[in-house]
């Protein structure tokens, strides 16, 4: 077996993970004890890498040749690389020709790596000429860069990881930290262990399981967050809270600010905001006389139309208080994606150039022109991500290169997104996966290499360096985007009036040396910039371990104590000295009044709409969402909603409603949560078309979740307001229900999923998702994945389809028993397997109840426990039977895994005494939930205080017997 030390490709807090391999397969992962991120620990998400990695799901899943498409709707024909470049080159020169640069756009991804970046960004602000060069970090980052921009003059974190630790307030503001950061959120919990007198405010309009480690949560109306901080200000001065000598000595514009926030007092901010003023105050005395006040922040800040206003509030809070630039305090904005940092470090969104330069600065356009051997960079602005598809929409952008994401999931209004690809003359998707909604509308797809097959480096949430390495060969025909983007250039560059006298891309093409060859040139560009890195190298990031920027080769700090791999060089904390970077060295504040949201509730649409993430689950999932275990913990689908609302609208757990926006709407499940407020409403951002989708009564097909979010942006960031929508919620009147489920092995899996993926369309609703048990960490048992299909309509389908269904699913068989009631529409199918050790038992392995499913909750236990069937073969063929003796709903997994259960863990508790601490300490040893990485503790926190009454309302998980 052979370890390779990379980096996780998941969120930004950057772990290190040890990737085991043999031969060309990988065969495990940890975490890396060295990496100065994670120390060793991973998340759920982390902890299955390997998995996602197997034969199997590569085989289903993967892009492993370049496919042509030669009309849309037509399948699409395997091609060698030299013709599918030569295609594009040929496409996009004649497009170039025919209506100059700004004719084609460039929209790439925060998972990238930043010698991927860096050669997407000269292509097409150095070759082509234009601007059109825009990433889904966007959507997440832009917000937080352009708010640090305006107040402290550069994009750069000023804080690290280590300053949790020296904190003594934590100011926590639109995120889900112990979801979106777990490994982040372990650091806080030990911090919080080693300081018990750490304050903790975490301010969402949802009480997430962050909040399970609050002292104080302020639930605000979504959106008014600027208020909010207006109103904290307010009070700062009122109380004489300020630093009035920290004020004089290192910024500018308070004056201006402070007429701004003289109306928003504690009664107004309370009223807009929807809190007590004593929370206000409380929150204020707070983060004011703290010794160091650290607050972290991500999607809840960034992703609306006031994002940078945002942003820029809370810092102007910092700098009142002078809470920035020592240990333990500063505005740390938490990265969402494994490399958006990077990406921004390269220049790659369309504002920006390489090394944090403007766009709009001459100066530095002739810098970077000067850089690259080119006679100049285009001037004219580049379209961001939503003008871009609104673009091609338009008709004005008629080709689209997209890397690396799925804008036909994860962007918003997907009616404009979608007529934007079916209109663009030409879309190449550089992808790794085949399986992504976007592909479907590729005429050229380009096989990319993915985690434990890249090469290069990424930068994490605290301006932290580290390198990507490859463990096995690239499966196929795949190649490194670096690489293929590289080749491409060059054979556009021969077509294309010359832009430099020599070429441009002069990169040693799949090989180590020419990503390590991109950054060396990376690197450059950053010499006497704010993220100066010359003084690093990739053999001293090799043998010291990943670095922070900036580190300068003439200013670098080390050597000093840093991880085992090596010394610490960078500088971890910024404005110690009180210097910003801006041209007077002054911060700035920020001077915006309050707005609301883009887009308020009214009698059509009473609703706030909500997204966010799940626990264990990323972006798309395209990866984690091969992985049945990982589905355990949120199984599918749902709305969230306020028991209060569902009880007035007479919805019930699981009742189907429809959620409809000015853009859009969809059929899924509703249930009832005490997270959101009154009024309000929640949804995974993760539920595309590809699990969940559907028929409009119009004929149109149903595009996941953002066909109900707007593409409204700030003004300041062009971040899309993707945290709130106005929405209407009604139940959905679909009488006729379908479900169906089966274990199924492990090289059919996915494939399976893409043919019932095709039927989706066929219902008013339908939702198809894996599911999973066992593995490795649960007792050792063989890991076992199925598929769980779920639809409803107006009437019962032809019974053909439900034939198709069942064959898909393992159904057509001799163990099949049956039951049809075609004057009903009733159908239902259970599959019976005798159990290889015990021939007088059967295990049921798969099922199908069609027109009436109320025996769900049961025969799903049944399947999902593997528990003996044999005796219930008419109770499972009757109608509306009720659950046998012995057999309850096992209630849906907290720990992953482990594999324990809501049930097993109120078991537990049932016979515990002593303690909180006394009583999770007795869960973990007996049930071993929550020790390995960490992900469930809050939730395990969370039931340990449940009450008696509670406990006992929950199920009790009981074999069945025979």
């Amino acid at each position: 077996m052979t370890d390779t030390r990379s980096t996780c490709p998941y969120c930004g807090v950057g772990c290190g993970v040890i990737i085991e391999s043999e031969g060309a397969q990988i065969t495990g992962v940890r975490g890396d004890p060295e990496h100065p991120a994670n120390f060793g620990r991973l998340c759920t998400k982390g902890s299955t890498l390997h998995l996602t990695a197997s034969a199997a799901v590569t085989m289903q899943t993967r892009l492993l040749q370049p496919m042509q498409r030669l009309q849309r709707g037509s399948a699409a024909a395997s091609v060698p690389w030299a013709q599918a470049l030569d295609v594009a080159a040929d496409r996009f020169a004649r497009i170039i020709a025919d209506h100059g640069p700004d004719a084609v756009g460039f929209y790439v991804s925060g998972q990238l790596l930043t010698e991927d970046y860096y050669v997407f960004n000269k292509l097409a602000k150095g070759l082509i000429g234009t601007n059109n060069l825009d990433t889904n970090s966007r959507l997440c980052m832009s917000s937080a860069v352009a708010g640090y921009k305006k107040t402290l003059g550069s994009d750069a974190p000023p804080s690290c990881y280590d300053d949790f630790k020296d904190a003594q307030c934590l100011f926590i503001v639109g995120s889900n930290t112990a979801w979106a950061h777990p490994i982040l959120f372990r650091r806080i919990e030990d911090a919080r262990r080693a300081n018990p007198a750490m304050k903790i405010v975490v301010i969402d309009p949802r009480r997430t399981d962050t909040c399970e480690i609050a002292d104080l949560h302020l639930a605000i109306q979504p959106g008014t967050d600027v208020m909010l901080f207006h109103g904290m200000l307010h009070l700062m001065l009122r109380e004489g809270w300020t630093q009035p000598a920290y004020i004089a000595r290192h910024t500018s514009g308070f004056d201006a600010l402070e007429r701004t926030v003289r109306d928003c007092t504690p009664d107004q901010v309370a009223k807009v905001c929807g809190i007590e003023p004593s929370a206000l105050i409380e929150a204020t005395r707070l983060f004011a006389n703290s010794p160091s006040t650290l607050s972290l922040y991500c999607m809840g800040m960034n992703q609306s139309s006031s994002g940078t206003a945002k942003n820029a509030a809370l810092i102007n809070l910092h700098l009142a208080t002078a809470q920035i630039g020592k240990p333990g305090a500063g505005p740390f904005s938490l990265t969402g994606q494994p490399n958006a940092m990077g990406g921004r470090e390269v220049g790659g969104m369309a504002n920006l150039l390489s090394a944090h330069r403007d766009l709009a600065n001459a100066g530095h356009r002739a810098e970077v022109a000067a850089l690259w051997g080119v006679a100049d960079v285009p001037a004219a602005p580049g379209k961001t991500a939503i003008e871009m598809f609104q673009a091609a929409a338009d008709g004005e952008i008629r080709a689209l290169w997209i890397s690396c994401t799925n804008p036909a999931q994860s962007m918003p209004d997907q009616a404009t997104v979608r007529r934007a690809l079916e209109r663009c003359e030409f879309v190449v998707v550089q992808e790794a996966f085949a399986t992504t909604a976007t592909c479907a509308y590729a005429d050229l797809l380009l096989p990319a290499t993915t985690w434990g097959e890249k090469v290069g480096t990424v930068t994490n949430s605290e301006r932290r360096i580290s390198r990507v390495r490859p463990a096995v060969p690239a499966p196929g025909a795949a190649r490194h985007d670096w690489s293929a983007v590289a080749d491409f250039a060059t054979r556009l560059e021969a077509r294309l009036p010359r832009r430099a006298p020599g070429t441009l891309f002069p990169y040693t093409l799949d090989d180590p040396a020419g990503a390590q060859a991109i950054w060396n040139e990376h690197r450059e560009t950053t010499r006497g910039r704010d993220l100066d890195i010359t003084g690093l190298s990739w053999a001293l990031l090799d043998t010291a371990g990943p670095q922070q920027w900036p580190c300068p080769e003439d200013q670098a700090t080390g050597p000093a104590t840093g991880p085992a791999t090596g010394r610490s060089l960078g500088k971890a904390r910024l404005y110690e000295d009180g210097v910003f970077a801006t041209p007077d060295g002054r911060a700035r504040f920020h001077n915006a009044a309050y707005q609301p949201v883009a887009e308020a509730r009214d009698e059509r649409f009473p609703f706030s709409l909500n997204t966010g993430r799940l626990r264990d689950q990323w972006h798309g999932m395209s990866r984690t969402g091969t992985l049945g275990r990982l589905f355990g913990h949120v199984p599918e689908p749902l709305v969230q909603m306020n028991g209060q609302d569902m009880a007035r609208l007479q919805l019930g757990d699981g009742d189907l409603v429809q959620v409809s926006s000015r853009r859009g709407a969809l059929v899924l499940p509703v249930r009832a949560s005490t997270e959101v407020g009154p009024h309000q409403s929640f949804i995974a951002m993760h539920w595309g078309e590809e699990y969940l989708s559907g028929q409009s009564s119009s004929g149109e097909r149903i595009a996941g979740v953002n066909a109900l979010t707007l593409p409204v942006f700030c003004p300041d960031s062009k971040q899309p307001e993707l945290k709130h929508a106005a929405v209407r919620i009604l139940k959905a009147e679909l009488p006729w229900s379908l479900l169906a489920a089966a274990w199924l092995p492990a090289d059919r899996l996915q494939a399976t999923r893409e043919a019932l993926r095709a039927l989706m369309a066929r219902f008013a609703f339908a939702s198809c998702v894996p599911f999973g048990a066992g593995g490795a960490l649960q007792g050792g048992a063989a890991e076992r994945s199925g598929v769980l299909f779920r639809a409803a309509a107006y009437e019962a389908p032809p019974a053909a389809l439900l034939m198709e269904i069942e064959a898909l699913l393992g159904l057509a068989s001799d163990e099949t028993l049956r039951y049809a009631d075609v004057r009903r529409g009733q159908r239902r199918a259970m599959r019976l397997v005798r159990n290889a050790s015990n021939a007088q038992e059967a295990q049921l392995e798969g099922f199908l109840l069609a027109g009436d499913t109320r025996a769900e909750a049961w025969i799903k236990t049944l399947l999902l426990d593997q528990l003996p069937a044999q005796s219930f073969g008419r109770q499972l063929l009757r109608p509306g039977a009720t659950a046998p003796a012995g057999v309850a709903a096992r209630g849906k997994v907290v720990c992953s895994c482990f594999g324990v259960t809501e049930t097993a863990i109120a078991t537990t508790l049932r016979s515990g005494t002593g303690s909180e601490s006394e009583r999770l300490a007795s869960l973990q040893a007996g049930l071993r939930c929550g020790t390995n990485c960490g992900s469930c503790v809050p939730e395990l926190k969370r039931m340990v205080r449940m009450t008696a009454s509670e406990i006992a309302s929950t199920p009790v998980p009981v074999a069945a017997t025979a």
